[in-house]
């Protein structure tokens, strides 16, 4: 069975073909095969690129794509090429997988329908750099393509096994009831991932692991037995740690002052908060980390504090997800940041020896050198009681495993 994993932006459609060679459960990550992959940019241009890579193929047309259905036609073309497609024709595509943001009241993997759609609807407040053009663009799929069932796996599926206790805020009962207010997590495809492959690589399915997804977005999640059991994400997925251009956690109370001072409406400011804050509004200079080390080896102080405001918020929430856990058998890095900033790494770590955490500074630097065929490569002491990992996440895998069963089970 072929499935079609989308990312989507408000103008862009990101995807990888996967052949599933058996309707094993959804942490059988072993059998999914990507065929290809490829993209389209610029939706709604005059102009639009379409990119596609098939083995050692590749093709890149530009043409004129109004909308995600005709993103997603062009990339059927492409992939039925004849000469060099992945597929004879379209139609053996069973499905077409989506890693959604938010759906409230809805959190699990579903084929799409207007409930789905609603349900996703009542949440673009919560997220309205996602689920608007989410729902745009499946709404378009389903009209030019109704034989062609999409499925939505939503981010905040694998933490529902959170226990209350962690996952509610202190509000008004009535609030988090009506308005499904609470701890939902996100980056669910991600830390899904990193759970089955720690338990295969440590070998162990009990197995006590820090999740630590550092990136242009960022979270942390304590898992164990693989399953989900703190995270640091909130409601929305503006929380939590600084994002490159999103503030994290922020006190709300603060607000009134700013609206008061800045004359600001509160849509202006949240957006300022979502666009400005993070790293880039830390350093007054950029939102991405290689930028903000670079300044910062060069005597820049904004630079350099945005950097140990990061590093401090990531070791403050790994204090949790240990005290959360008993301690851990492995904390893994992923994500761009996690996979490849040495820095980091090393900087969340350092001191923690008492705490059983122990690094090969040169496993560390070399890491890049020493990796599997996946890109996995440890980095812990010999002596470390706690195991430190490099493995690179892949969500759409996960997504793919999940449409596979949501057809199944539909």
């Amino acid at each position: 069975m072929l499935v079609l994993v989308a990312n989507l932006g408000s103008t862009s459609f990101k995807y990888r073909l996967f052949e599933m060679t058996d309707d094993g459960a959804i942490d059988d990550i072993q059998n999914a095969r990507c065929l290809a992959k490829g993209a389209v940019e610029r939706i709604g241009d005059a102009q639009s690129k379409c990119t596609v890579e098939i083995g050692d193929w590749s093709n890149e047309l530009t043409m004129s794509v109004p909308d995600h259905g005709v993103a997603v036609q062009a990339c059927l073309d492409q992939l039925t090429d004849p000469e060099n497609g992945a597929i004879e024709n379209a139609s053996q595509v069973a499905a077409i997988g989506f890693k959604a943001v938010h759906g409230g009241r809805l959190s699990g993997v579903f084929v799409v329908d207007d409930q789905v759609l609603d349900a996703m609807a009542e949440m673009n407040a919560a997220a309205p750099a996602h689920n608007p053009p989410y729902i745009a663009a499946m709404k378009t799929l389903q009209a030019r393509f109704p034989d062609l069932p999409l499925v939505a796996a939503f981010e905040t599926d694998f933490h529902q096994t959170i226990p209350p206790a962690r996952k509610e805020y202190a509000i008004p009962r009535q609030w988090a009831d009506e308005f499904h207010i609470r701890k939902w997590g996100f980056h669910g495809a991600s830390h899904r991932y990193i759970a089955f492959r720690s338990a295969e690589i440590l070998g162990r399915q009990d197995a006590r692991v820090i999740s630590c997804h550092l990136g242009g977005s960022s979270s942390i999640t304590a898992i164990e037995n693989r399953q989900s059991v703190q995270t640091t994400m909130g409601m929305t997925p503006q929380t939590g740690l600084p994002q490159n251009n999103r503030v994290g956690d922020f006190d709300p109370f603060a607000l009134p002052l700013i609206l008061q001072r800045t004359g600001l409406s509160l849509d202006e400011a949240l957006q300022e908060l979502a666009s400005k804050g993070g790293l880039l509004g830390l350093s007054n200079h950029s939102g991405d980390i290689r930028d903000v080390e670079q300044a910062a080896s060069e005597g820049n102080t904004q630079a350099q504090l945005a950097l140990d405001v990061f590093i401090e918020e990531i070791r403050r929430y790994l204090g949790g997800m240990l005290v959360a856990l008993g301690g851990a058998d492995a904390i893994v890095f992923t994500g761009g940041i996690g996979e490849n900033d040495t820095l980091v790494r090393s900087r969340v770590c350092a001191g923690l020896e008492q705490l059983g955490i122990v690094v090969d500074s040169s496993a560390n630097e070399s890491l890049r050198d020493r990796t599997n065929d996946l890109g996995e490569a440890s980095f812990h002491a010999g002596d470390s009681k706690t195991q430190l990992w490099v493995i690179p996440t892949n969500e759409e895998v996960i997504v793919a495993r999940q449409t596979l069963h949501a057809l199944k089970h539909s």
